[in-house]
């Protein structure tokens, strides 16, 4: 009789069940965060400083990934904000803001005075008002050894035109968290899920807010129909016809003491507003058909010129009770919301081969099939198969076709003949998660993110652009050698100034850090993407469709 009262308590709803641990993780949190609050009002008075806008034309910015990145509405411009970055000791945060010119590529490190605190994971979203704005919500800020974590609540805009920044106060908003999605759907912002961490606990959201952009005012919305499970990192796209699209994403569930289990999403969920309802929303789930992305977690997505949904790379996990390993993914695919279809992104080739061919250089017609057909040829793609498990149970066969360099390692000139000169080797971002994307022009730019090698984590701080409408190559805009990176082997003791240094970041007066700048000057090394172990925290903290 005990027993079934027990089992009966256990199955009362997973509501109560969320709100149980979400006070449970609230009270443990809270002196957690007092800690850390103490830390960035710190930092505040170090920024308060800070009376003028001060734009100083630099490098490239140093590595980091949980950045946004976003495209400006009426410039040539993108906008980088924030980011975390791990050297293998201190977790180092961010709350600079960076000016990319598209057309003189070159970088300009803009200092504005009451910018928002040091922060990653958060959201930035454009809306062209007032010469354009970028509106900020949440992420989250880490203290110096990663173990304890402050989750922002509070709501920012960029007014691009006049360089200020304003915070927006206002009541009724989401609760504190990163990982969360947020679009602009006509004048309102919609928010979506996300997570928030403490050292013991962990919670996942799967609310919907809005925030009204003519009132200013929060208001949380009650979908009808079967919605998303709570999760972080999905994708979150608006439609042509003006729905809200929601992929994927990452959540983990405790399932003994001190044993988690994470599982990435691959479901796919509509929510609509209804017709004459004000305020009245509908979740549909739907299936697309198609090449689907494998199930992965730390993608990025941004928007298509064709209004076409487009997601990067990620990460592929494969988890064991006491261990995690995943692959590392630089593929490209597009979702048609009109046809409810994805496609792979399939690239054609730089034009300068095809031209090549038809100058009809002395290559043997035999030799040059063998190469095309995939025949035994020392210059022959090198086809990757693997299978990976969705979390339906159901298996999923990924190809991936790797060039191979030609045999001196570099790419032919125009005055050297031979079978060899259309097999340069194919520039493209390395394999990758939590990297950053924005869309201007047509063209595709990504930004930094990250992926493991054996027990260390390299950030990145390259820059590749695609051209959408052509979809021939990458081009490389800023390259780094991965192997020129700081990594400090982890200490069992750190000096407390240390550690407020590095959870500080990159400050005014921080001139040493240029030496991570540097990094990203130092041209093209690319590491393999074959198996390592998984992002940090493999929680989906992607900031991939900031600014989308």
């Amino acid at each position: 009789m005990g027993k079934k009262g027990k089992k009966e308590k256990k199955g009362r709803g997973a509501e109560k069940t969320a709100a149980k641990m979400e006070k449970k993780v609230s009270k443990r949190s809270r002196k957690e965060e007092e800690d850390l609050e103490a830390l960035i009002a710190h930092f505040q008075t170090l920024d308060a400083k800070k009376t003028q806008v001060v734009e100083t034309p630099c490098p490239p910015p140093s590595p980091r990934l949980n950045a946004s990145l976003s495209a400006h509405p009426e410039k040539d411009e993108l906008i980088l904000f924030g980011g975390e970055y791990f050297n293998g000791q201190k977790t180092l945060l961010y709350n600079e803001l960076y000016i990319y010119n598209i057309r003189k590529d070159s970088w300009t490190r803009v200092e504005i005075p009451s910018a928002p605190p040091r922060r990653c994971a958060h959201q930035a979203v454009v809306v062209p008002q007032g010469g354009g704005q970028v509106w900020i919500f949440g992420g989250e800020f880490a203290s110096p050894d990663g173990e304890q974590f402050y989750h922002y609540k509070d709501l920012w805009v960029l007014h691009l035109a006049t360089r200020t920044w304003e915070q927006v106060r206002s009541p009724g908003g989401p609760s504190g968290r990163s990982g969360h999605r947020m679009v602009a759907w006509k004048r309102q912002l919609i928010l979506f899920g996300g997570f928030h961490e403490s050292t013991r606990d962990y919670i996942y959201y799967n609310d919907v807010y809005a925030f009204n952009l003519d009132t200013f005012t929060w208001s949380k919305l009650s979908p009808s129909g079967t919605g998303p499970t709570p999760r972080s990192g999905c994708q979150m796209t608006v439609t042509p016809q003006g729905s809200i699209v929601i992929y994927g994403g990452y959540s983990k569930q405790r399932v003994k003491k001190d044993v988690d289990r994470g599982t990435q999403h691959a479901d796919m969920f509509l929510l609509k507003s209804e017709e004459g309802g004000e305020g009245r929303w509908t979740w549909t789930r739907i299936n697309p058909s198609g090449a689907k992305p494998s199930p992965r977690s730390g993608f990025s997505v941004a928007v298509a010129p064709n209004h076409q949904t487009l997601l990067f790379g990620g990460v592929c996990d494969e988890e064991e009770e006491e261990s995690l390993q995943g692959d590392f993914l630089n593929d490209l695919y597009f979702y048609d919301a009109a046809k409810n279809r994805w496609f792979a992104g399939q690239l054609k080739g730089p034009k300068l081969e095809k031209r090549k061919r038809r100058r009809g250089k002395k290559v043997e017609p035999e030799g040059a099939d063998k190469q095309e057909s995939g025949g035994a040829s020392t210059q022959a793609p090198l086809e990757v198969v693997r299978e990976v498990v969705a979390e339906d149970g159901t298996v999923v066969t990924i190809k991936q076709v790797l060039s191979a360099p030609s045999p001196a390692g570099r790419p032919q000139s125009d005055e050297e003949d031979g079978p060899d000169e259309a097999e340069s080797p194919t520039i493209e971002p390395s394999p990758r998660s939590n990297a950053m994307l924005a869309v201007k022009h047509g063209r595709l730019y990504l930004y930094g993110g990250m992926f493991e090698a054996g027990n260390r984590q390299v950030t990145l701080s390259d820059l590749y652009c695609l051209d959408l409408h052509k979809m021939e190559e990458w081009t490389a805009l800023v390259e780094m050698d991965p192997e020129t990176q700081e990594w400090l082997e982890e200490t069992d003791s750190e000096e407390d100034s240390d550690a407020v240094e590095g959870a500080e970041g990159r400050g005014e007066d921080e001139e040493d850090e240029d030496s991570g700048e540097d990094s990203g000057e130092e041209g093209g090394g690319k590491w393999a993407g074959g198996p390592c172990l998984p992002v940090v925290s493999a929680d989906g903290r992607s900031a991939g469709n900031a600014g989308g």
